[in-house]
């Protein structure tokens, strides 16, 4: 049944060979997605038929588990990380988004995590995390020795400082390849793998399993996360899979995208390790199963939960004339986002001079891609749609930051591929992810000039790298998160009978001239 399902071909069973299935960035999504893809349930049909067709598994997850539906949301990993235990990984390591509630959370449930719980680069000395995690794991596979590494993302303007307080990270590169050589030297390790949340490509300032792999000397395989990259086998010039390390050897490199739509499916010749020979596939994760494969300990633990759930996301407050998905990084709901933030710090602003005070004009809006979890399809949406759209515990903040430090923040992100910016901004690009540009209102950004932007708490910290948005002046913050303020901006429009829709173009544009009049526009 297992063999069914790979994408790719079949293979032949052998006592002496080693099967590592994959998983990372699930974020909470225990349920289908709108196509019938994901899911817990069918996650845990496709793992145990693969353990009862092969001797030897091992079953690992690259982070962020949590934190991307209203499970999470209400229930803060109560309900992930008893079905993740109820699924039996073996082998774990954290993503940033296992730090949204602080340390103290993480700890607490990560005490209770089984399986090798791996981090090399992560210091928790005096932290409530302290002995919680060790560097690497060696798991003895017949005659062979199979070393696994945790390998963890820079926080450094991505988690919220507070939330990681008291923790040392490492250089993820240094520290990989300097266990990898111990692995391989001292302790005689057949196989290196490093389980890594890093991202599959760079960011600039950043390490990446790219970059990993080509550095190294001694690891065989990256099991990848954080980037949401699916690489794929059957697209190996889109993503790379084999990649020559400093030495000339082939480093395998795996992700399996986002949201537990795909199980990745190594599996490796223990006679022909020095060959490197690895086979890698997927296995998709769909609603094709009959109710009788799924497991009833894990339907019986979630019902109570998914009550609450599905009471929730059956309450429709509003309609989208259009589909608009957060798979990129531009284009409609990056566009929406921008422009709903705009849109109600200018009524913050108005209310604010009502009642008798001095308030500056709103300038624009700078919204974060990454706090954008999940699409909208076109028809009804829901509160608990929105509610998993905007998970965070975000604030909507005013600032004043000067142009300088706004193009600083943009450059970074016209290298990433695109930010949420709102509808009277363009960020001009050589096409390639270098910025030329940055043109508000039809004119060129000052870059001395002071500027009112609308934000959210997150980013004006300078967080999701945009480092230099930090340097502000907070002039107002609101003191709800920031889906109530989107949810009520809805309910809102509806009452208008105004449905949600947004440009679908992309702000960041490489033709200075056209944008330039469409702006002014």
């Amino acid at each position: 049944m297992a063999l069914a399902l790979l994408a790719g071909g079949a293979y032949a069973l052998s006592a002496e060979d080693l099967v590592i299935l994959t998983t990372n960035d699930t974020h909470s999504n225990i349920d289908f997605d709108n196509n019938g893809h994901g899911g817990i349930l069918p996650r845990k049909a496709i793992i145990d038929s693969v353990r009862k067709a092969e001797k030897n598994v091992i079953l690992v997850d690259a982070g962020d588990m949590v934190q991307g539906s209203l499970y999470f949301k209400y229930f803060k990993g109560d309900v992930e990380y008893p079905i993740f235990n109820m699924m039996d990984y073996d082998i774990r390591i954290l993503g940033n988004h296992e730090f949204d509630n602080g340390l103290e959370e993480l700890a607490a449930h990560w005490k209770n995590v089984k399986g090798s719980r791996l981090s090399a680069n992560y210091d928790f000395k005096g932290t409530s995390a302290e002995g919680l995690f060790q560097p690497y794991i060696i798991k003895k596979i017949g005659k062979k020795k199979i070393g696994f590494i945790g390998i963890n993302v820079d926080p450094a303007s991505l988690i919220s400082k507070e939330n990681y307080a008291g923790m040392q990270y490492k250089d993820a590169i240094a520290t990989a390849n300097s266990v990898a050589e111990m692995l391989r030297k001292q302790k005689k390790c057949d196989l290196i793998v490093a389980v890594t949340h890093i991202g599959y490509e760079a960011i600039p300032g950043k390490a990446s399993d790219m970059d990993l792999a080509r550095q190294s000397k001694d690891i065989d395989i990256i099991i990848g996360g954080h980037s949401h990259t699916f690489v794929d086998p059957k697209t190996p010039d889109k993503t790379p899979y084999w990649i020559e390390n400093a030495i000339g050897k082939p480093v395998l490199v795996t992700q399996t995208g986002k949201y537990g739509r795909n199980v990745g499916y190594i599996k490796i010749d223990l006679d022909d390790i020095k060959d490197h020979d690895f086979d890698y596939e997927y296995i998709p994760v769909t609603d094709r199963f009959s109710p009788e494969a799924y497991d009833k300990n894990i339907q019986n633990f979630l019902a109570p939960y998914r009550h609450v759930v599905d009471s929730v996301n059956s309450n429709i407050i509003a309609w989208s004339v259009q589909d608009m998905t957060n798979n990129t990084r531009v284009g409609a709901y990056p566009n929406w986002t921008a422009d709903f933030g705009l849109a109600t710090a200018r009524l913050v602003a108005d209310s604010i001079r009502a009642s008798g005070k001095d308030f500056p004009n709103v300038d624009l809006s700078i919204m974060n891609v990454g706090g954008i979890r999940q699409p909208i399809a076109k028809g009804a949406i829901t509160e608990g749609q929105i509610l998993s759209t905007f998970p965070f515990s975000n604030s909507m903040t005013i600032i004043s930051i000067k142009g300088t430090d706004i193009i600083d923040a943009l450059r970074v992100a016209a290298a990433k591929g695109g930010e949420a910016i709102s509808g009277n901004m363009r960020v001009v690009t050589d096409g390639k992810g270098k910025l030329l540009k940055v043109i508000v209102n039809g004119e060129p950004m000052d870059p001395e000039k002071e500027y009112v932007v609308s934000t959210i708490d997150y980013v004006a910290h300078g967080n999701d790298d945009l480092v230099t948005m930090a340097n502000n002046t907070e002039l107002w913050r609101g003191k709800h998160e920031m889906c109530q303020d989107v949810l009520r901006y809805l309910k809102h429009q509806t009452s208008l009978g105004i449905p949600i829709s947004a440009d679908p173009f992309s702000r960041f544009v490489e033709d200075v001239n056209i944008e330039i009049n469409q702006a002014k526009k």
